[in-house]
């Protein structure tokens, strides 16, 4: 299954003039990817890029309902903290979603990763958006680029 697989990988800030012409960017990609055969979606439901790339495979099961959204969260207490918009719209997303998976009970120091790695070694395909040369996006890049997988940074 992996082989049909990609995941996402984004920073939570995303900007604020060009993010109408990235989610085209994004959904334009994705259906590239669907017509190469990929049918699952992994995002980490993380506010910004992962939100904005499971919106965008939900709005696209509409024209392609054999593709599959598959959320892998780091933990269940995730949206700790998080302003209550932001929190109905992982509620939202997560009702919709044809899988949920959380790689940890609760929040431990390593878990991000642990979610990260998930994603990664479960997917042949990385499409993200990576704009900076460390934090977690740009760990999980180098370790997607590490496992062979192809990478889509949308953010060139």
């Amino acid at each position: 299954m992996w082989e049909r697989t990609c995941c996402f990988s984004g920073h939570r800030e995303l900007p604020i003039g060009g993010r109408e012409q990235l989610a085209e960017k994004l959904e334009d990609t994705i259906t590239g990817l669907i017509d190469r055969g990929i049918r699952f979606y992994g995002a980490g439901g993380a506010r910004g890029w992962d939100t904005l790339a499971a919106q965008t495979v939900l709005r696209l099961k509409g024209r392609y309902p054999h593709i599959k959204l598959i959320l892998v969260f780091p933990c269940r207490t995730q949206t700790r903290g998080w302003p209550a918009d932001d929190v109905a719209e992982y509620e939202r997303i997560k009702a919709l979603a044809d899988k949920v998976v959380y790689t940890s009970q609760a929040y431990t120091r390593g878990c991000m990763h642990k979610r990260n790695r998930h994603l990664v070694d479960n997917s042949s395909v990385c499409v993200c958006y990576l704009n900076r040369e460390s934090g977690g996006t740009a760990y999980t890049v180098d370790y997607a680029g590490k496992k062979g997988l192809e990478i889509i940074n949308l953010a060139l």
